[in-house]
Parts: structure tokens; C-alpha cells; sequence
């Protein structure tokens, strides 16, 4: 600030450098040095007006209001020009202090450090009002972002535990227990999801092997998993839980038995999406759902990447394309 002010005073007194050549023309050595001085003077005196009429519009004077703060520069300014004014008697007196030239500097001083206080706080005012935007719109998209993953998990729980009652129908202890481990598994995943927005791909089929073990017992061999993935893609990066819905709405919406075996294929393609494909084997009656897996899907994609999903069905393949951020 001190630096912009001694340049700012340079421009308001730039009358004053241009003439002061010929008002040293013809004077002694002695009015010389005296007449140079007092340029010197008025030249940090101008400056300091300067530094204290701006740092008092942006620390002290608190209003929005272009004519109050106007007011306040102009009173300060008043000041320092009185102040000016009687140090210039003083000790100058072989020289005029006062003038319309150096009471209109005064004046530019005062509208120039008002101006300059006033855009500042217009400035400050509008980037802490963009900060609370952002905070809030955070705010509400974590809060969107919650409500859509806590849909998951009733669903998938009540589902999971029927698979469990009938291995315990069954009174097969030894899949009973490998059973409730890879249910305990998937279960840790999706309480933690809500700690993370995006996940690896490595992550994520961690969780899908978990799943795919429960759901292979529960149909026993009518329903596999096919997995092609290269290893160097498993760093690329998906919102938690993508994959869930995807594979529970294939249970959900078809016939998985033994004249309509389901295998489930799950690649990246070249366009670096994750795709994941299925027969298609209607029940003959619709399945009662709240018909919000794939619009939930998609909302969560839209939040955390800013991209969307791909769908494609007809009677007999179902797709989805799931895109990927690269390591």
C-alpha cells in the first residue's frame, strides 16, 4: 500500500513536477534548495493523505454506501488539508501553501481513495458471497449425495438375509459361514461408502467378488459373473457403490433358473466406460420396485463426476455403460 501510494501521488502531483523546472529557473541556490523542499513536502504529505485516506476505506469505513464513504474521505481529507496547510505556513514561508490547484489535488485525493475503498468492498463483499454459495451448494450436494446412497442399503439388506435364511433352511453350516463372512464384507463396504464419494475400480470389484459369492450360492449355478478387466485400468476411479444397484437389479428384474441361466458380463471398452451387460429374461410378473435404481445411478454420477450414464435394452440384452475418470 505504501508502494502504491508514493506512485499515486507522482500522478496528482504531475502539474506540479511538469511546472517545477520553471519555477526553479532564476532563483538563487539558497531559494533553490528552499523551494525544493518544499516540493519534497507536499510530494509526502500527499502521499501519506493517500495511505491514510485508503487504508481508512478499507478498514474502518464499513458501508456499502458510495456517499457515506464518500463523506468520510472527504471529512479526512478536509483534515489533512488543514493539517497540510499549517505545517506549510509554518515552516514554509517564502512559498504560497494554499491555491485551487492544490485544493482540487485534495479533492481528486479524497474521490479517488473513496472509489478505491468502495470497489474493493463491493469486490470483497461479492467473493465471500460466492464463497457461501459454494459452501452451501457443497453442502447441499454431500447432503443429496447421502440421501441417494442410503437408499441402497435398506433394499439390499432385506434381500441379503433371505439369501441367509435359506442356507439356514438348508442347515449347510460350512456355507452358512462363508456366506455371513462375505456378508459381513459387503456390509463394512457399504457402511463405509458414506466416507467416500469415488472409489477405484480395484475397490469396487473387491466388493463385487463379496457379492457375487452371495448371490452364486443363492442361485447356485444359474447365475455367474463373468470379470475382463486389465490390471493397469483398476486405478481408474467411480462413485462407491455403482455397481450394487446394477447387479440387484438384475436379480430383481429377471428369471434366473434352471431353463434361463443368467451370466453377467462386466468389461471396460474402448472408450474407457465401464460396461456391464446381461440377458434379458423377464419375469411374468413385474417385479413391486420403487423403480429408482437407475435414476438414483444416475444422479450420484452427475453429482460427483458431471457425466452421465448410458442405458440400452431390448429383449434380449440389457447395458449399461458406466464412465470412468482415468488415474
Amino acid at each position: 500500500m505504501l508502494i502504491i501510494s508514493l506512485v499515486a501521488a507522482i500522478f496528482v502531483l504531475y502539474p506540479d513536477i511538469t511546472w517545477l523546472p520553471y519555477e526553479l529557473n532564476g532563483l538563487n541556490s539558497a531559494e533553490w534548495i528552499r523551494h525544493l523542499e518544499f516540493f519534497i513536502f507536499r510530494y509526502i504529505s500527499f502521499a501519506g493523505m493517500i495511505f491514510i485516506l485508503v487504508k481508512l476505506n478499507l478498514q474502518k469505513v464499513n458501508t456499502s454506501v458510495f456517499k457515506q464513504r464518500l463523506l468520510y474521505s472527504a471529512a479526512a481529507a478536509i483534515f489533512c488539508y488543514a493539517v497540510y496547510g499549517v505545517i506549510s505556513f509554518l515552516i514554509f514561508t517564502h512559498v504560497r501553501h494554499f491555491g485551487s490547484l492544490v485544493l482540487f489535488q485534495f479533492l481528486v485525493i479524497s474521490i479517488l481513495s473513496a472509489l478505491t475503498g468502495h470497489i474493493i468492498t463491493l469486490y470483497t463483499e461479492k467473493r465471500k458471497k460466492e464463497q457461501e454459495i459454494e459452501v452451501l451448494t457443497v453442502a447441499n450436494l454431500q447432503s443429496r449425495y447421502d440421501a441417494l446412497t442410503n437408499q441402497i442399503n435398506p433394499h439390499f439388506f432385506f434381500n441379503s438375509l433371505n439369501g441367509l435364511t435359506s442356507l439356514i433352511r438348508k442347515d449347510n453350516k460350512e456355507m452358512t459361514l462363508d456366506y455371513v463372512n462375505h456378508l459381513s464384507d459387503v456390509f463394512r463396504y457399504i457402511l463405509q461408502s458414506d466416507k467416500k464419494g469415488l472409489t477405484t475400480l480395484a475397490e469396487e470389484l473387491a466388493f463385487v467378488d463379496s457379492f457375487r459369492y452371495m448371490m452364486e450360492v443363492r442361485f447356485a449355478s444359474k447365475l455367474k459373473y463373468t470379470i475382463d478387466i486389465d490390471q493397469s485400468l483398476l486405478g481408474y476411479t467411480l462413485p462407491v457403490l455403482s455397481i450394487l444397484p446394477l447387479l440387484d437389479n438384475i436379480v430383481v428384474h429377471n428369471t434366473i433358473d434352471g431353463d434361463h441361466k443368467m451370466t453377467i458380463n462386466i468389461q471396460i471398452n474402448v472408450n474407457n466406460e465401464l460396461v456391464i451387460s446381461n440377458p434379458v429374461y423377464p419375469k411374468l410378473t413385474a417385479p413391486v420396485t420403487n423403480g429408482t435404481g437407475l435414476e438414483n445411478l444416475e444422479s450420484r454420477f452427475m453429482l460427483l463426476m458431471g457425466r452421465s450414464i448410458n442405458f440400452k435394452g431390448d429383449k434380449d440384452l440389457f447395458t449399461v455403460r458406466l464412465p470412468l475418470n482415468a488415474q
